[in-house]
């Protein structure tokens, strides 16, 4: 915890300087993409689809507990490649520039109850741009929990371990809700807006066509097994669940990241921009297998800072961008994932707790940063 803002020794020129190396840094991966990359996720593609076939038909047999097993663990792993390397960073637009229409953000649907269009708007155009903005940034807590000390206290408040272990386990429907803002459009008034209920039209369709290719077809053709396909099946998206949400909590709620007041982005320049995604993010260290089965958001920072490059380019990036932070004397928060995880949940129960901490301003007065 810290009372100091960790950007009050940087100048408004140093922070413009550090917006036009990071710019260079950007330009020099794009200028480099190419057959490699795009041969890179359609192999990963590829993989995702073969694994998850191998595993459905492993299923088939579930009524063997060596077959449940296997067929369970491979499921496992197809669907999280699936939303994470895949689905997540083709969303993104990071392939775009291939002009494949089959790996394209217009068009890619992925193993997910919450559509792609929704997602994208909630996700791509809000968190995006407003990264960790207390009333702005609705990835902040989801709408759930209370993310900071300023943030007013509320007996509610006390039960967010239990909110957020139970969005950890249905995190894919709490995704859905979230990208609806359920929580605002549950007045009577707003269920009748027109744009809302074809919203959630979209969403009660998705849904439905997750629920029946999981819970109704798949089991029905494992005959003999269907119950525990069915039960590898839960389990299966109960794993993907927990793991994506370990991931996004990892990124994004750890001791050492930033959160900022709305007034805080008024006027805000490129340079700023940039600086807000490196203070408001976290890093998670480990193996290249570590990496790729969190869809590279493992290097969370550098998405941030550069969200439609390619994923398989963040550890090259990564060296980069943290030599930046060396030279602008910024903290680069990273760790292992059990460190991270613990860190995260032990602001959760902490901010849980009414308690309060003094407001952080920057010597000019005009940015209020809160270290969270």
């Amino acid at each position: 915890m810290t009372a100091i803002d960790p950007t009050a020794h940087l100048t408004a020129e140093q922070i413009e300087e550090l917006g036009r190396e990071l710019d260079a840094i950007r330009d020099e991966v794009i200028a480099g993409r190419g057959e490699k990359d795009a041969a890179y996720i359609r192999k990963v593609i590829s993989a995702q689809r073969k694994l998850e076939l191998v595993s459905r038909g492993v299923l088939l047999f579930s009524i063997f507990p060596p077959a449940w097993l296997i067929g369970t663990a491979g499921l496992s792993v197809a669907k999280i490649m699936d939303n994470m390397e895949i689905g997540h960073n083709i969303l993104h637009g990071q392939w775009d520039w291939m002009r494949d229409p089959k790996i394209h953000s217009t068009t890619w649907e992925w193993d997910h109850v919450s559509p792609s269009e929704q997602w994208k708007h909630s996700h791509n155009e809000l968190h995006h741009t407003y990264t960790n903005v207390i009333g702005k940034d609705n990835d902040l807590g989801y709408g759930i929990m209370r993310v900071d000390e300023d943030q007013k206290w509320h007996p509610f408040h006390l039960g967010q371990p239990l909110w957020n272990f139970l969005n950890a386990c249905f995190f894919e429907y709490g995704i859905a809700a979230y990208d609806l803002e359920l929580g605002k459009n549950l007045h009577k008034r707003r269920r009748k807006n027109p744009e809302f209920r074809a919203r959630a039209k979209a969403v009660g369709r998705k849904i439905r066509k997750q629920v029946l290719k999981d819970y109704v077809i798949h089991p029905l053709l494992s005959g003999p097994s269907f119950l525990p396909t069915l039960a590898a099946t839960f389990t299966a998206n109960l794993v993907r669940n927990i793991w994506s949400h370990s991931v996004i909590m990892c990124g994004h709620f750890p001791e050492g990241v930033q959160v900022f007041e709305r007034r805080s982005i008024k006027g805000e320049t490129r340079g700023q921009w940039y600086l807000r995604q490196m203070m408001g993010s976290a890093n998670i260290s480990g193996s290249k297998a570590m990496h790729f089965m969190t869809g590279n958001l493992s290097h969370q920072i550098e998405h941030h800072l550069f969200p439609d490059l390619p994923s398989n380019r963040y550890a090259e990036v990564a060296v980069k961008v943290r030599a930046l932070f060396e030279k602008y004397e910024l903290e680069y928060v990273t760790g292992p994932l059990p460190k991270q995880v613990f860190s995260a949940w032990r602001k959760v129960f902490r901010l849980s707790l009414p308690n309060k901490k003094p407001k952080v301003k920057t010597p000019d007065g005009e940015q209020e940063l809160v270290a969270a």
